[in-house]
This record gives C-alpha cells, sequence and structure tokens, in this order.
C-alpha cells in the first residue's frame, strides 16, 4: 500500500501538488404537471429516440444507461457508441454524430454533464428535438440543477418523443432491501431473509457498494446464500464498516468516526484493512482533483473509474486543498509503515489520520 500511496501523492504533486441488471421492481412514476412522456424507475429503461436519465444517483443513473446499450446492442451488434461531454461541447458535434453512416448503423449517444451545459450544446439540441435523426438514441445524463431547464422542460412536454428515466437516490431501508432482493431476483438465486438484512446493514451507507456486494456473492456462492455466508465473506462490515469510518471522516464527522473505529476495532476489525479503506478513497480523490474541467463521463473514461466514482470523489473533495490532500496522503502512507510493525500504537496512528482527515489535511 505505501508504494501505491507514494505514487499517488507523486502524482498529485505533478498536477499542482494536488452486468446488466433488470429487476422490475416498482412502476413508472407519474408524470406531473407538464410531463407528457412516461417516468420511467432506472430499472426499466426502454429505448427512445431521447432518453433523459435525471436525477443525482449516479450509480444507478450508470445502470440504466448501461443497460440501455445493452438492450439496443442485443437488437443490432452493429451499435455505434458515441459520448458527448456537454460542458465542453463542440458546436455541430450532435448533428455531426447523429447523422446517418455509409452502412446505417444505429447510433447511440451517450451525453454526460447537461446540467453543466454550453449555451451552444442546449441551443442546438432543442432544435435536434424537432426532428430526431433516424436510428439515433440520444441519451442526456441530468444530475440536478437549475441549468438546462429549458431543455428538459421540452424534452418531458414531448419533444422528441422521449421517455425519462428517473434516478432519484435510495435512501430508506426499505428501498435498498428491496434493490438487494432484485439483484438476487433478477439472476434467479435464492437468499435468505436474515442474509439480506445482514447484507443490507453491511452496506447501507453506499448502494454501489451494496450492489458490488450482491454481485460478489451471486459470482462465489454456489448454494442458497445464508447468514452464514454474508458472515463468512463480510464479517466485520455488518456491524461497522471500514468504509463508514471513512465516509465520516471525510464528512468532517471526527466523533463520529472514532466512535465507528472503535467499535469496529472493538468487533475484531484489524486496523490493516481499515486503514485500506482511507487509502483507497484518497487515491481516487487525487485522481479525481487532477480532471476538474472534466465531465463525470469524460473523467471517468479516462481515470478508469465509472462516472458514480467520480461524482462520489469530488463531493469528498469539497473544502479540501491540493496542499492538505497531498499532506494527507503523505500521512496516510506513514500510517500504513505504523500499523506494520513501525510502530509502537496502530490504533493511536489510525486515530490521528482520522483526525487530520476529518480537519481537511490541517
Amino acid at each position: 500500500m505505501a508504494v501505491a500511496v507514494a505514487t499517488t501523492v507523486a502524482a498529485t504533486r505533478v498536477r499542482g501538488v494536488a452486468g446488466r441488471t433488470t429487476g422490475r421492481a416498482g412502476s413508472p412514476a407519474r408524470g406531473g404537471s407538464g410531463v407528457a412522456i412516461p417516468q420511467l424507475p432506472w430499472s426499466a429503461v426502454r429505448p427512445a429516440s431521447v432518453v433523459l436519465v435525471s436525477g443525482t444517483e449516479g450509480f444507478l443513473a450508470d445502470r440504466a444507461i448501461r443497460e440501455l446499450r445493452e438492450l439496443l446492442r442485443a437488437e443490432d451488434p452493429s451499435l455505434e457508441v458515441s459520448d458527448i461531454d456537454a460542458g465542453q461541447y463542440a458546436p455541430g458535434e450532435l448533428i455531426t454524430l447523429a447523422s446517418p453512416s455509409l452502412f446505417g448503423e444505429p447510433r447511440l449517444i451517450r451525453v454526460t454533464g447537461v446540467e453543466k451545459a454550453t449555451d451552444a450544446f442546449l441551443a442546438e439540441t432543442l432544435e435536434y428535438l424537432q426532428a430526431p435523426a433516424d436510428g439515433s438514441y440520444l441519451v442526456l445524463r441530468h444530475a440536478g440543477g437549475q441549468r438546462g431547464k429549458k431543455l428538459l422542460d421540452a424534452v418531458r412536454a414531448g419533444s422528441g418523443s422521449g421517455v425519462e428515466v428517473v434516478c432519484a437516490p435510495i435512501t430508506k431501508d426499505a428501498e435498498k432491501h428491496d434493490f438487494a432482493a432484485a439483484e438476487f431476483q433478477t439472476a434467479g438465486r435464492r437468499i435468505s431473509a436474515g442474509a439480506l438484512r445482514a447484507l443490507v446493514s453491511a452496506f447501507s451507507d453506499d448502494i454501489a457498494e451494496l450492489a458490488a456486494a450482491c454481485q460478489q456473492l451471486l459470482a462465489d456462492a454456489a448454494d442458497e446464500i445464508t447468514e452464514q455466508t454474508v458472515q463468512r465473506y463480510y464479517g466485520g462490515r455488518v456491524e461497522t464498516t471500514a468504509f463508514a469510518v471513512a465516509d465520516a471522516a471525510l464528512a468532517g464527522r471526527y466523533g463520529d468516526a472514532l466512535m465507528l473505529l472503535r467499535h469496529a476495532l472493538a468487533g475484531g476489525n484489524d486496523p490493516v484493512p481499515m486503514l485500506a479503506a482511507f487509502a483507497s478513497k484518497l487515491r481516487t480523490m487525487a485522481k479525481v482533483s487532477g480532471a476538474a474541467r472534466m465531465g463525470s463521463g469524460q473523467a471517468a473514461g479516462a481515470l478508469g473509474l465509472a462516472p458514480w466514482q467520480v461524482d462520489r470523489a469530488r463531493r469528498d473533495l469539497q473544502g479540501w486543498t491540493d496542499d492538505g490532500l497531498a499532506a494527507t496522503i503523505e500521512l496516510t502512507a506513514e500510517t500504513d509503515h505504523q500499523i506494520k510493525g513501525a510502530g509502537r500504537d496502530p490504533v493511536y496512528a489510525l486515530e490521528r489520520l482520522i483526525g487530520v482527515v476529518a480537519r481537511r489535511g490541517v
């Protein structure tokens, strides 16, 4: 870990110090005032000439867009896929990508960052809605905010004959339970009620981590998934997760982070994986800090991350300076050294790191 962290520090300094899931739980949302198109949950995405993917839950939005791509590719393997960053839009780019090709392949045009769109993108897309190109599927990802409202209103009013896929955050325990249950139901696998409760409890802070845990169990567990299966794979996380400690510290909740850490250690968790959660989060933040001018989709492609990971890291970076981030990454490498034998008190080393993270590197 120390080598990986040191590499991240160097990269930060150079920058200037710095599966397809088709669970059908839920039904289409009802259109509100001025909404003349179908409003669908993320799990019921379907092709249309224009697909507006709205909402702040980036992980679910990524899934919906990936699902749409797989549906279209299953219909025609020659599908051409293109990406546009609405915040870095070049005039004429949309019409060029939507124009019919020599062989008439269908085209999927994925647009990220509509909430940061340039004036040229908004004007040209509003014009495009009047006559969408035959054989083209335009996906507009809008993560929230007022920017682009005129375009969203036009799509929702029926211009372009589109659909809207609503990706609202999954915050209630019942919603998380239904989400996880759908993961296993879609795969045709059985999971006991107790195992499902334990799994949702262990990964309740992050829907993406919950989905990854479900897929891990589906891939590795051959028989019915029981509470013992979940315990074997995710033991300590059932009560307190390493990432919960890191998330609390990154949110500035020093007291909560210390309490979670001590509870986790009392439950038998080892300091090494606890530190690994911090290292993972900080490495991702360091990568994303150097791509501040890129849209989520563009940065994800350049950094080898998913767009939801970029969005999460950008939220975590709020309030941080490049110097504070670099200093914290260096302290993480030192803490790694301390808890692996160089120091006499690994718990103190972790607590010191938590304090620095909670103060944004101060």
